[in-house]
């Protein structure tokens, strides 16, 4: 896993080059909403589970043949693994957030995620909702007790979400 400073770092240890003035950028970003960050983990770690209960809640309510017989998420071992999953995406979205970085979401959730799911028959557009109301129920959260600007907090759920998507070749 690398965060954006061990990025930027990196990337100009490869080419032997002194940091220029588009590195010091990326740098001063993200020092920039470093506090914001850690406000938003302290507010995902403090009420992961009320957030990881409303997406649930509000996917089945939105696609309640999912908890149907035939559905996905029908029988109790079904409903649990959607939930465990759910809270995947939020935990990894979490330590994307802090590290503001997306590459540990294609180490340890994405690589190999679409094709997973393909071969047990789990529907990948459930998947991507719960990913955007993981996201919407975040931005409500924060924004409940901050009236600040946290953009950034779309970032590791937006990479999801465009990694699960289906593409055009």
């Amino acid at each position: 896993m690398q965060d954006a400073i061990t990025n930027v770092l990196n990337k100009y240890d490869l080419t032997g080059k002194y940091l220029d003035r588009i590195a010091i950028n990326e740098l001063n970003n993200y020092f920039s909403n470093a506090i914001k960050r850690i406000y938003a983990i302290e507010i995902i770690n403090m009420r992961s589970s009320k957030i990881i209960r409303e997406a649930a809640a509000r996917l089945y309510e939105e696609q309640p043949e999912l908890l149907r017989p035939g559905g996905n998420s029908y029988t109790t071992r079904r409903y649990a693994a959607c939930l465990r999953d759910i809270e995947y995406y939020l935990r990894y979205a979490s330590y994307a957030l802090i590290a503001g970085n997306t590459n540990i979401l294609n180490e340890r959730v994405l690589d190999g995620l679409r094709e997973t799911y393909n071969s047990l028959s789990v529907p990948i557009a459930p998947t991507i909702r719960s990913i955007q109301l993981l996201a919407e129920i975040i931005k409500n959260e924060i924004k409940s007790d901050n009236n600040a600007d946290y953009i950034f907090i779309n970032e590791p759920f937006e990479h999801m979400i465009n990694s699960l998507s289906e593409q055009d070749i």
